[in-house]
């Protein structure tokens, strides 16, 4: 699969994960992400995915690497729904 695709996968999870904020993005925790049989099924390489999605400024969360456990409760904003 490639990244560009994986991105948009990974933009759809959150939204289906996630809880919608009043300003129209999409919040979800590492941890629900993580956690979800179905992104475990999807991405291959979750941390890596979701560091594409920041270097693209589609996602924001505020830790420079996300691991499982230590990270859990980081919030991942979609930026661009």
């Amino acid at each position: 699969m490639n990244v560009d695709k994986e991105v948009e996968e990974l933009k759809t999870e959150i939204k289906r994960l996630g809880k919608k904020e009043a300003d129209g993005t999409y919040k979800v925790t590492f941890g629900t992400l993580f956690n979800d049989d179905r992104c475990a099924n999807l991405f291959e390489a979750l941390v890596g995915t979701l560091r594409a999605a920041k270097k693209r400024k589609v996602v924001k969360y505020d830790s420079e690497m996300l691991l499982q456990g230590v990270h859990d409760d980081v919030e991942i904003t979609l930026l661009q729904a």
